[in-house]
This record gives structure tokens, sequence and C-alpha cells, in this order.
């Protein structure tokens, strides 16, 4: 028995409704209880979006086809997938472990894989699978998809009720940071015959769910939730708040998302044509920029979607972070800061740290970028077109590691970051700096002018 009370009420007297199994009631797993979730996704969490159901075309690296089919696949609006494992009555003992299976799977799915899987699921009553459209029912869901968080679904079980060993173990779960949501279904005979069925939130106690992740994982849900609000609806964020005038011409600079063989192929690709790395804003959320190559209008990742296309590559990266402003900065940053008051970002305190930088130190994009108040990406675009930010050389990547290609705005001084700073004592090994000459973000805040000494 659940332990819910569900009662039918005629004016001043409440009968208890008589709760009986989901099989009692004549309720099929695949064909009752998946219905309703995709048919109702609320289900699964607030604002879902069902990608697709019973999906089963896996593939071993050897060819082999696997068997394994998981029950429901969804998208929450942040652009993190929803595995949903469903069992009519009461769970097995692994089904936690069935689903960890389904969403180790689920997460080496890329963008373009997502498209096609929906565009299938979008056709499955007939007619051939519409990949644009399925595409814009994504992207008005849940913006520019980003493929670390593709990485790291949540999951949902749903069932008539759950031993404690599941209980148990997905509270173990939830501790070590991997999200995991109970979901209880129940039904009821009522009046006339009648079936009534209730879903209800198991676990986490949705009073609770704070206090059961570590701090740390907490800080870094914090920091990837903070990351997917800058980044994730880019496209969206810029036209509501008209941030860049139509018009407006754009050019492209490949990230460090991708390696530097495939970033020097795409620049030789647009040297080529030099059209190909411009294009023209235009405020309309389904296609934002005239890509001068062809004249077409597009997504900022269905152009970049191209040329890496062009040059062989098939690696899925976030196109906003592409494209950059006459003012250095992307369409990523500039939809960070769209509808502030100055429309820009103040890049004071990075110059004004970075002047202060000391010899025989350095540190890194990401604790400069702790320190203004942004990413690591818009740092690094920023830093390789500013002409007033000195110490260059003493900004290193991830690790410690020296940046791929770093670049002075004197051509004529090809020394690389390594040698400026092997020259200023830091001592290297293995490729990367020692930490011991690090600054955090904590000692970059005390370069500051005014800060405490």
């Amino acid at each position: 028995m659940s332990g819910e009370r569900v009662y039918t009420v005629e004016g001043s007297v409440a009968t208890p409704a008589d709760e009986i199994s989901l099989a009692d009631a004549g309720l099929k797993e695949r064909d009752d209880l998946q219905e309703w979730v995709i048919a109702h996704p609320e289900i699964l969490g607030p604002d879902v979006l069902i990608l697709t159901f019973e999906f089963d075309r896996w593939q071993a690296s050897s060819g082999s086809r696997q068997l394994d089919r998981f029950d429901v696949l969804g998208l929450d609006p942040d652009g993190r997938l929803v595995i949903a494992e469903l069992k009519r009555d009461k769970a097995p003992d692994t089904v936690e472990m069935q689903a960890i299976k389904y969403a180790a799977l689920v997460s080496r799915f890329t963008p373009d894989d997502l498209v096609e899987i929906h565009a299938a699921f979008m056709a499955r009553n007939g007619g051939a699978p519409d990949l644009d459209i399925a595409l814009q029912r994504i992207q008005d869901h849940a913006g520019e998809l980003d493929p670390e968080m593709l990485q790291e679904p949540r999951i949902v079980l749903v069932a008539g009720s759950f031993p404690p060993i599941v209980t148990s173990t997905v509270h173990w779960l939830k501790r070590m940071g991997i999200d995991v949501t109970l979901q209880t279904v129940n039904a009821y005979r009522v009046f006339d015959g009648k079936t009534v069925v209730t879903v209800s939130q198991l676990y986490p106690l949705p009073e609770l769910e704070d206090l059961l992740v570590s701090p740390r994982r907490a800080q870094e849900a914090e920091r990837r939730t903070t990351t997917r609000k800058r980044e994730g609806s880019t496209v969206v964020r810029l036209v509501a708040s008209e941030e860049i005038p139509d018009g407006t011409e754009l050019t492209l600079q490949p990230t460090t998302e991708v390696g530097a063989e495939t970033r020097e192929a795409i620049l030789e690709w647009i040297g080529e044509d030099p059209a190909r790395g411009r294009a023209t804003w235009r405020n309309d959320r389904a296609t934002p920029l005239v890509w001068e190559a062809t004249g077409e209008a597009a997504r900022p990742t269905a152009i970049v979607r191209q040329m890496l296309e062009a040059v062989g590559s098939e690696r899925s990266v976030r196109g906003p972070s592409w494209w950059v402003l006459p003012d250095g900065r992307t369409l990523t940053e500039a939809a960070g800061v769209a509808g502030s008051a100055s429309g820009t970002f103040d890049w004071t305190p990075l110059h004004e740290v970075m002047g202060s930088l000391p010899r025989g130190r350095w540190t890194t994009y990401g604790d400069l970028a702790d320190l203004v108040g942004t990413a690591a990406q818009p740092i690094g675009n920023h830093i390789r077109q500013c002409d007033v930010c000195p110490n260059a050389p003493r900004v290193l990547g991830q690790g410690g590691r020296p940046r791929p290609g770093f670049a002075w705005s004197d051509p004529s001084d090809t020394r690389t970051q390594q040698e400026v700073l092997e020259g200023e004592g830091v001592q290297f090994a293995n490729g990367a700096a020692d930490p011991e000459s690090r600054l955090s973000s904590a000692e970059l805040a005390s370069l500051l002018p005014g800060a405490e000494a």
C-alpha cells in the first residue's frame, strides 16, 4: 500500500477510495503508462520535451547491434537529457542499475543525434522525418544544446512502488551527485467503477532535495546552471533584447571546442573564399544569421556545422561562441549581458588585473573569468583581440598548459608562452607550468586597484 489517502467527496461526506494495482485496473506498462508519460511529460519534471520512446538503435564498436531499449527520453529546458524507466507495479530490485546503463548510453548522443531521433519520433504516425522541424522544436525548447550538458542526463524511475533496496541505492547515488528521482503511480477504484490514478514524487522529498547534494556537487550544479543560462538560449535572448542591430556584421573565429588541426583547416577553407567567414545579423529567432557565402539565413550552429563538414569533421559545437561581433564579443558573450544598462561588458577589471600580473607568475582563463564574472571562453576571445591586455603570455589554459595558437600582436615576436615564462623563472613539467607559480582568482583580486593589502 502507498500510504496515500484518496477520497471521493459528496457534500460533507468523504468516502475512501479503494487502492488497487495498475494490473488489477487493466492498465498495461507500454500501452497505458508509457502513453500517459508521453502525453503528460510533467510526470518527469517541469516543462520536459519528449524526444522519443522505446529507442533501441544501438550499435557496438564491433558493428554488432545491441538489444537494449529504454522507455522514454526527454529534454529539460536547460538542455539536460531526462531518461525515464517505467514499471507498471512494484519495481524490481535492479531498476536503478538498468536506468544507469541507459543513462550511460544516451550520454553519448550528440545534438545532431537528438535531432534525427526526435524527427523520427515526430513522424511515428506516418510521413517522412523532417530534420528542420525537429531542430526548431528542440532549439525553441532549450536553445543551442551544450554537448557537455548532454553528458549528464538525469534519471526518473516511475513505478507503483519501490523496494527499500532501490530507495537506499538511489539515496546513495544522489549523494554522489547522480540525479535520480522516484515517482510512484497508484490507482484507486471510485464511484461507478471508474479508476483514478495519482502520481507522487517519492524521492527526493521536494523540500529536502537541495540538502541531499554534497557541497561540492551543489556548487558544480550551480555553476553549470549559470553557464547554461548564459550560453544555452543565446539567439532567443539576443533577439528578445535587440542587443544587436539588424545588419551587424560578424566574423567567424574557431574555438578550442575543436583541435588545432581542425581550426587551421577551417581558417584555410575560409581563406579560399573570405565570404565563408562572414555573416550578417538579423533579429529573427529561427534564422538570425545571413551567411555571406551563400546568401541564405540560418542559425549560428548550422553554419558552423557546414564548415566542419567541409573540412571532414563531425564534432558538435556551440555555434554562437564561434561568431564574433565588431566589438570583439561572441554571440554567447553578448547574450550573457543582453538587457544590461550599458549593453556591453565592462572589461576594465580584466585590463587592470592583467596589467598587474607579476613576472614569474601565471594564471588561467578560468581564474580570470571567476574574477570578472564571465566564462573562460569569452575571456580567451577578448584577450586574443584586445589591444590593452598586457602580459597575455602569463594567461594559460586549463592545467597550466600554453594555449594553442597563441600569437603576439607584433608578428615579428615568435616566442611561445612557455619560452616567455621559463625566461621569467617558471618551471614546466610535461608541458604544464609549475602550479606553485599560479595566481588563483582570490590572489588576482588582491591585485586590483583599491584591494586591501
